[in-house]
């Protein structure tokens, strides 16, 4: 039994240092495309071909001064980045394992329960700053984040209820011969969008629109406190590529397209920044409301009673 527990442990912490990493590399992968969407070459000094950078933007970041202002709340003001990013590496939790990890049957109760919570850790970051900017980029978030989790969490009931199942692994079996991107392609297209939105991505990263809100939420942070809601932030695109890829591109999880489904997923959420301008904040609550939510209900319905008939004849 201790075996047992203490593989879990060390099969976790490879996990967390396997998806950090990824994040260091994805982070210098979105400035070589966005460098060549602008006709630039991005990061090209620091090692070969640049493939040192996102360390050396690590030591820098973690070594520069840390400030913080007179008037903040300091104590949540410091823990609202630690718990940002610690949500964010707990999300990873319910990556199924094929030998030994926490591979429960409840991953996506998981996945929604904790991704939930990652909302008040922005909200508190913005309020505990005591800045007008960082406070009005807090709220924007906390209502573009519960607007968009509602349709999200619609959207993936369809799915689940193809699967009758809340567990990840369930989700490869049943995309053996066709993928769910053929039978449920609309939601598929919500859900990718809906992604952008809960992660706070271009078009809609409102709750750090440089433009009118000088960085939003995170305009007081510097040096580790910006390193963290800025790891926090990637890690939560990578594990929305790997949920895409699970959800809806058939992905099995002990082959090499797995990785190369994700990392082209990961890729879209970059290429969408370089392509389009940021959406307007009325237009963004309206799709929400108005479109996503009716669309996925009406679906939710239909695929309610399509997964009802297949059980019925499985019985």
């Amino acid at each position: 039994m201790f075996k047992d527990e203490f593989l879990m442990v060390l099969s976790s912490l490879i996990l967390i240092v396997c998806v950090l990493i990824s994040v260091a590399f994805l982070t210098l992968l979105e400035r070589k495309i966005l460098g060549y969407i602008q006709i630039r070459k991005g990061p090209n000094k620091v090692g070969f071909m640049g493939l040192l950078q996102p360390f050396s933007d690590a030591i820098k970041l973690f070594t520069k001064e840390q400030t913080y202002p007179l008037m903040s709340n300091l104590n949540l003001y410091y823990l609202s980045p630690v718990m940002n990013l610690y949500l964010a590496l707990l999300l990873w939790m319910c990556m199924p394992f094929l030998t030994v990890n926490f591979s429960f049957d409840l991953s996506f109760l998981f996945f929604l329960s904790v991704s939930s919570l990652s909302v008040y850790t922005i909200m508190l970051a913005g309020w505990s700053s005591n800045s007008n900017y960082a406070m009005l980029g807090g709220m924007r978030s906390v209502a573009q984040t519960i607007s968009y989790e509602v349709s999200l969490i619609l959207i993936l009931m369809s799915f689940l209820f193809m699967v009758l199942s809340f567990n990840i692994i369930d989700l490869g079996k049943f995309q053996e011969y066709i993928w769910f991107i053929f039978l449920l392609l609309p939601l598929s297209m919500m859900w990718i969008v809906s992604s952008l939105a809960e992660t706070n991505r271009t078009p809609f990263d409102f709750a750090e629109g440089e433009s009118e809100l000088v960085s939003g939420f995170n305009v007081e942070y510097s040096s580790g406190g910006f390193a963290m809601i800025f790891l926090a932030e990637y890690s939560n695109i990578l594990f929305m590529s790997m949920i895409c890829a699970v959800l809806f591109l058939g992905a099995i999880l002990d082959s090499l397209t797995f990785f190369l489904k994700l990392g082209i997923l990961a890729s879209f959420w970059l290429w969408v920044r370089g392509t389009l301008p940021r959406y307007r904040y009325d237009k963004l609550m309206y799709l929400s409301w108005k479109s996503y939510l009716p669309v996925s209900l009406n679906f939710l319905i239909f695929y309610f009673s399509f997964g009802l008939l297949t059980y019925c004849s499985m019985i």
